[in-house]
This record gives structure tokens, C-alpha cells and sequence, in this order.
């Protein structure tokens, strides 16, 4: 029974860290309303690892999460942290550089562990790099690869792709490099796999076999040799999960 909350971005323009996706948040690891599923979490695992000062990171993190209504450890400062995992009651995976993120949870030995937690039921929270890294691979990552993973696979805990902070062609842009809808096509024509494009403000949910475009912006759904589809808040998107 996996549970899931995607993110394209932790910060919105015109606010602060989390504050576009608060209630999201509050609902998803605190479990009210209809529908709510297993007891509220009171504890959050976070996985810094995307960014380099993983302390600064924390402890935003903590802060912001205390002010919700939940406690958070960082992974980092853990003695075993493959135990940390196994036991977390719930775990976020904060945004940054996902080549840097998936390197170091390749080197910490936490890919198994997660994926093994959250196939079992834990909730799983993720933002841009952190929703990469829940894809089968980082491949329609956006970030610079600082540093070499010993390959791109990540946690596989969705059978789709992500590519978060997606922005559309400006009209009128002399800028002659790929827009980003044309660096998804690409990537299709080497992989026959589904690309979700999270505009910022947008964010996905899975109860299991169920997923839901949530947020206040659109997505857009990329298939080889397909015209991509805009989808919005609200619309259901249960076979992209089998």
C-alpha cells in the first residue's frame, strides 16, 4: 500500500519554504479527512542529502516541520542509517542537486531500504530532486551532474518519470537552446517510458493503486510519439500507476 506525495518545488514565488503545499502536507502525513489512512505520523525522517550544507538544511526543514505539527530527524546525523529507515514512521526527501542526492543514498546503502519501507506502507514525501528520486531513474532530472552516481537508477517506487519546475516555451524568445518540452522529446526517443511534466505549484498523491494531480497548476503528460496532454488538478491519473 505505498503512499506517496510528489512535489515539483519546495518554495513558491511570493512565499516561503513549503508554504504553497502546507495543507497538502498537513493532510497527507497527518491523515484527516475522508479517507484517511493508517494512525496520524508524529515523526518525519528527512533525507538532506541534495544540498551540501545538509546541517542549514535540517534544520529549515525541522523548523518548518515543527511549526506543521510534526517532529523531524535528519538522516544524516543518524548513528545507523539504515536503521533510521527501517525505523521511520514516515520519510522527506528534500530537493537540490539529484545527481548529488541519488549519489550519496547509493553510497549510504539507503536505495533498499526505502524502497522496501515505502512499498510496504510508509509515506513517502518528496520535493523536485526527492520526486526525481522516487522515479525508476533521474533521467528527466534538470540538474547539472556535479558528481557520478554509479548509475542513474533510483528508487523505482513509481513506474513513471518525473521532470519538476517544468516550464513551458516563452513566445517570442529569441533563447536558441532546447526548450524543455523538446529535452523530454528526446528523452522519449531513447526511452518508452512516461514523463510527468509538475509545473511549480503542482504535485502528485498515491494511495496505493489511486494518484492524484493536486496543486494549483497544470501537468503535462508526455508518451512517445504522442502529442503530450495537459491534465488538471483534481483529474485522476490511476493508470499511469499500473
Amino acid at each position: 500500500m505505498r503512499r506517496l506525495l510528489l512535489i515539483s518545488n519546495s518554495t513558491q514565488h511570493g512565499g516561503g519554504y513549503l508554504d504553497h503545499c502546507e495543507a497538502e502536507i498537513r493532510a497527507f502525513l497527518g491523515n484527516v479527512g475522508p479517507g484517511r489512512i493508517g494512525a496520524p505520523v508524529e515523526r518525519v525522517l528527512f533525507v538532506p542529502f541534495a544540498l551540501a550544507d545538509r546541517d542549514g538544511y535540517a534544520a529549515t526543514a525541522r523548523e518548518r516541520f515543527t511549526r506543521m505539527g510534526f517532529e523531524l530527524d535528519s538522516v544524516h546525523r543518524a548513528q545507523d542509517a539504515v536503521q533510521a529507515v527501517r525505523q521511520a514512521q514516515a520519510i522527506f526527501v528534500g530537493g537540490g542537486n539529484t545527481f548529488r542526492l541519488l549519489d550519496r543514498l547509493q553510497r549510504v546503502g539507503l536505495i533498499g531500504p526505502i524502497r522496501e519501507r515505502v512499498t510496504g506502507g510508509m509515506p513517502y514525501l518528496g520535493s523536485s530532486a526527492g520526486s526525481n528520486v522516487a522515479c525508476p531513474t533521474i533521467r528527466t532530472s534538470n540538474d547539472m551532474p556535479i558528481v557520478e552516481p554509479t548509475g542513474f537508477e533510483a528508487l523505482d517506487l513509481v513506474p513513471f518519470q518525473i521532470n519538476p519546475h517544468y516550464l513551458d516555451p516563452e513566445p517570442g524568445s529569441t533563447h536558441q537552446g532546447e526548450t524543455r518540452e523538446e529535452r523530454l522529446m528526446q528523452f522519449l526517443e531513447e526511452n518508452d517510458r512516461v514523463v510527468i511534466a509538475l509545473r511549480e505549484g503542482s504535485l502528485l498523491r498515491v494511495e496505493g493503486d489511486e494518484m492524484e494531480l493536486r496543486g494549483t497548476t497544470h501537468a503535462r503528460i508526455f508518451r512517445r510519439a504522442t502529442k503530450p496532454r495537459e491534465v488538471h488538478p483534481g483529474t485522476r491519473l490511476d493508470e499511469l500507476l499500473r
